[in-house]
């Protein structure tokens, strides 16, 4: 393997001078410059980033967290591989212009060894992103005591650290009232998300307080899913059997891929998407297209969710004195087939920000 001395050695420059052609500093001509670049090209140079990141006490990596929950082991479908590639693509992108690396781990909930692992993975990165706030407190802080942490998809309320996240609570509020007062819809049945995801949370409270709203509409049940598809075929099973004798007119699930294992198992029972029941989603993935109607959602931004946390966190770690930030993206009400309107060119309409003024319970505050 070619070192700084064969690059120095070849193009008859001190390893001084070849140093500051790596950091693209100026004190170098032109014509140097040029030679030494040819150098490195023939020899096939690559720079000691872990060397060059000690001289400026940085190592120039990023960390991500991605939260793995439980799944069937036949489930490809998995949990948030979907959400998972676009946070990655939105993160990759902005740090790829800097010519930073991304270092990748998963966590299935576990705190030992899982977080063990996590925890020195946080000693070979200049910071952390966590992909969602479902991760406990006391976890996010013993990363926080070591490195700069960001979470995406977090709790709006937090205080501690940097968050990005979609407004989920409007998003939420705009789709029921859309099921509501558009298509009559009276009998709401709720596939939940994890308890312990924050955009779960305010999706639910979105829901909750539309209804409050409307009188002539209500919750008749409500199931938790995994955010993943065969929990949502899961929960449209129970669902069925529950409500058999007072069924629903109308689902709102936490997720899309949530929302196309319950459309399967209405499709098994021989019930009719939107005929007999409406089904509505959240997130806005490419399988909403291929469902059969095409499914009914709110989009959330989820690249940019990416790329923002990333921008809080490079602010981050180059001012550590920073106040933490909470980031709220706009959402957008994406109309197709499943909540009974006509078929036809798909309709996105922006979602404003909405509060219902209702008080956050004692453990949201």
């Amino acid at each position: 393997m070619a070192t700084l001395y064969d690059v120095a050695r070849l193009s008859g420059v001190s390893t001084a001078t070849v140093s500051r052609v790596l950091h693209g500093q100026d004190r170098v001509r032109e014509t140097t410059r040029t030679k030494v670049k040819k150098a490195i090209e023939e020899l096939g140079y690559v720079p000691d980033g872990a060397a060059q990141s000690l001289s400026r006490r940085r190592k120039d990596v990023i960390g991500l967290i991605c939260i793995e929950r439980p799944t069937h082991e036949q489930d490809v479908e998995n949990t948030n591989l979907t959400y998972t590639d676009e946070l990655l693509r939105g993160v990759e992108g902005r740090i790829r212009a800097l010519d930073w690396q991304l270092l990748i781990t998963f966590w299935n909930g576990v705190t030992d060894p899982d977080f063990a692992r996590m925890s020195a993975m946080s000693g070979k990165v200049d910071g952390v992103l966590i992909s969602e706030g479902s991760m406990p407190g006391r976890l996010v802080e013993r990363l926080l005591s070591r490195v700069p942490v960001a979470v995406i998809a977090g709790a709006p309320a937090e205080r501690a650290v940097d968050v990005v996240t979609a407004d989920n609570y409007s998003g939420s509020a705009a789709i029921v009232t859309h099921l509501v007062e558009v298509h009559g819809r009276q009998r709401i049945f709720h596939l939940d998300g994890p308890p312990s995801a924050p955009d779960a949370v305010q999706r639910r409270r979105g829901l909750e307080d539309v209804l409050c709203s409307h009188p002539q509409a209500r919750l008749i049940g409500s199931t938790h899913g995994s955010f993943s598809v065969e929990s949502g075929l899961e929960a449209g099973e129970r669902m069925i059997a529950q409500t058999r004798h007072d069924p629903p007119d109308a689902v709102v699930a936490a997720n899309d891929q949530m929302a196309i294992g319950l459309m399967r198992a209405l499709a098994r029972a021989g019930i009719r998407v939107p005929e007999d029941v409406a089904v509505v989603g959240f997130d806005d993935i490419f399988p909403d297209n291929l469902c059969e109607p095409p499914l009914t959602t709110v989009h959330q931004p989820m690249r940019l969710l990416g790329t923002r946390a990333c921008d809080l966190l490079l602010e981050r770690i180059a001012n550590p004195e920073l106040p933490p930030t909470v980031q709220l993206l706009s959402t957008e009400l994406v109309l197709r087939q499943s909540c009974g309107c006509p078929p036809g060119p798909v309709t996105r309409e922006p979602v404003r920000p909405v509060s219902f003024h209702r008080p956050l319970p004692a453990d949201q505050e």
